[in-house]
């Protein structure tokens, strides 16, 4: 079992930057991706980015190409969401998510889950 904790999140204004960092525990032999998912009230899981265990693949989500960097530090077990240019648009709960494969870009494709943090974007 793994268990995903993250930190970082608040009250950004629009235009500018925040990261996220989410720290795995547990049975780490067993992840392969981490990444991050992020929803908005009434508004489905969307994938935000991923990354491989060994950092040399990465996947981004349209919505936010350009404008997020997902980084890892392995041997800290840990992951990081920097995202700039913020728009009202990205406020959200962010979730770390943990999964078998290299990279995953769908939320069947994470096995673990961390509880989520808030995003929020306004002047």
């Amino acid at each position: 079992q793994v268990q995903l904790v993250e930190s970082g999140g608040g009250l950004v204004q629009p235009g500018g930057s925040l990261r996220l960092s989410c720290a795995a525990s547990g049975n780490i032999s067993s992840i392969n991706a981490m990444g991050w998912f992020r929803q908005a009230p009434g508004r489905e899981r969307e994938f935000v980015a991923s990354i491989s265990r060994s950092g040399v693949f990465k996947s981004v989500g349209d919505s936010v190409k350009d404008r997020v960097t997902i980084s890892r530090d392995s041997p800290k077990n840990a992951v990081y969401l920097r995202i700039d240019s913020l728009k009202p648009e990205d406020a959200a709960t962010y979730y770390c998510a943990a999964g078998p494969n290299t990279v995953a870009r769908v939320p069947g494709s994470m096995t673990s889950w961390g509880q989520g943090t808030q995003v929020f974007v306004s002047p």
